[in-house]
């Protein structure tokens, strides 16, 4: 019965046709032309047709074995394209990455071209969003996160820790020390710039470092860290930021602490993000080893850097920073 035809036959019986001899689908098929005849013998015997007139030693078609073979042949060759572009998939790196968009223009952006120039051949996309990737209905390998961590049921590894603290514009210092030279009335009288999805925020920075009086109904309010970042560089206030998104401008003496007298806060910021199983994945493990090491080094960096100009550090978790807040925190 047809639902019964063997797919071996039918392999055999296409390629004698397409090759137009049993000669050269033995060899094709690496078999004993003997073996070859019989799967014939069988799928004629199954069909109850003839497939081919044997005219010495030549075959041919029947009428019956064209129709078969109009439909094997295009049956065989979408299952050959098929197997070349699962091969193809599977030897190529692609690679679909999800970032939050301060994180992913300050930081990973420069950085690509180390990654680019270690694997030139991979396929890489980058899509700078504030939400979160939905595994199981997205086309997404991994995200990188600004966070605390522990995403119920995902894989996650900190890769980069932030380093933050007031800084501004050399420029609008210098207006602060003209004021006073006492920090702290210097935060009490400057224009104070709100990160408002930051970790840390000026409410929360301002009374636990002695500051009084500070003006706390905010003149510039962003969700964006990078505008903030943007709006400090121009002299527009103070900024409660992370060395992370800021080192360039500090590094080029476009953006320079306040005061040593504050110590930095260290914490565990940007996250690698992603289902558990994605981990087995060649591309993102690669992605994976590749930007932790960056990230440490980086980090390192910048402790360095601030250690050279007498800043102190301290390790800080929030307390009570709520799930509301988190959820919120992706917008950097």
């Amino acid at each position: 019965m047809a639902r019964d035809l063997n797919l071996n036959s039918m392999a055999h019986f296409e390629a004698v046709a397409r090759l137009g001899g049993v000669a050269r689908a033995s060899e094709e098929l690496q078999v004993s032309a003997s073996a070859v005849s019989q799967q014939i013998r069988f799928l004629e015997q199954q069909l109850g047709v003839r497939l081919f007139h044997r005219e010495k030693r030549h075959l041919r078609l029947t009428i019956d074995g064209e129709r078969l073979f109009q439909t094997t042949s295009q049956a065989f060759q979408s299952i050959r394209e098929v197997r070349s572009a699962i091969v193809r998939q599977r030897e190529s790196h692609n690679l679909s990455i999800r970032v939050s968009p301060s994180f992913g223009v300050r930081w990973l952006a420069p950085r690509l071209i180390e990654f680019v120039r270690e694997h030139p051949t991979w396929d890489l996309r980058v899509d700078a969003t504030p939400n979160f990737s939905e595994f199981e209905t997205e086309v997404v390998d991994l995200d990188l996160r600004y966070g605390e961590g522990g995403w119920a049921g995902l894989y996650s590894n900190c890769i980069a820790h932030d380093l933050v603290l007031p800084m501004c514009a050399p420029s609008y210092l210098a207006e602060l020390q003209a004021l006073s030279p006492d920090p702290r009335e210097q935060l009490a009288k400057a224009r104070l710039i709100d990160s408002v999805k930051a970790y840390f925020r000026w409410d929360y920075w301002l009374p636990r470092n002695g500051v009084q009086g500070a003006q706390m109904s905010y003149s510039y309010r962003f969700d964006r860290s990078s505008m903030s970042v943007q709006l400090a560089r121009d002299g527009g206030g103070v900024i409660l930021e992370s060395t992370t998104l800021a080192f360039e401008e500090l590094r080029r003496g476009q953006l320079v602490p306040l005061s040593s007298q504050f110590e930095a806060i260290e914490f565990p910021a940007y996250w690698l993000v992603c289902p558990a199983r994605h981990m087995a994945r060649r591309s993102v493990k690669s992605f994976a080893k590749w930007v932790e090491t960056v990230g440490a080094r980086d980090t390192q960096i910048a402790r360095l850097w601030l250690l050279e100009r007498g800043h102190s550090t301290r390790f800080e978790r929030r307390a009570g920073f709520n799930d509301a807040e988190t959820d919120a925190l992706d917008g950097l």
